[in-house]
């Protein structure tokens, strides 16, 4: 278990899940993996969430989302990371496979799409990209 970056903890968890076709994936909870689960269940990207609330420290369990036997989500990628920053202005949003993909944004508005970033006109630091 990381402890020094729990987003990408969380990201390897759903990696690996992915990639063994489980139908779930569980971690420890805490608020910024609440707004990125909520991202992509909006983004289509997973079929849901639950919060696990009778286990110490509560557990947030991810409903994997399959498209027959493939899964939804071809890759998930850390981007800023505890030991390289990464932050982007309004003009430089990046956009993830020539807009096949997402890029999750982190704000002073809360956490954003790509899309979203441009049409709020706000920047900030790049968390992750999802395709």
């Amino acid at each position: 278990m990381s402890h020094t970056d729990p987003i990408a903890d969380m990201l390897t968890r759903v990696r690996n899940g992915l990639m063994v076709e489980k139908s779930d994936v569980a971690m420890p909870t805490s608020k910024i993996k609440i707004e990125i689960v909520k991202l992509l269940k909006s983004e289509g990207f997973i079929k849901g969430y639950k919060l696990d609330e009778s286990s110490f420290p509560s557990q947030l369990i991810v409903d994997l989302k399959y498209d027959g036997k493939k899964p939804v989500i071809d890759g998930i990628k850390r981007i800023s990371k505890p030991g390289r920053r990464v932050y982007a202005d309004i003009e430089n949003i990046p956009v993830v496979l020539g807009g096949l993909g997402v890029a999750f944004i982190s704000t002073s508005k809360g956490i954003m799409t790509g899309k979203s970033c441009r049409k709020n006109n706000v920047g900030g630091e790049v968390l992750l990209h999802v395709w």
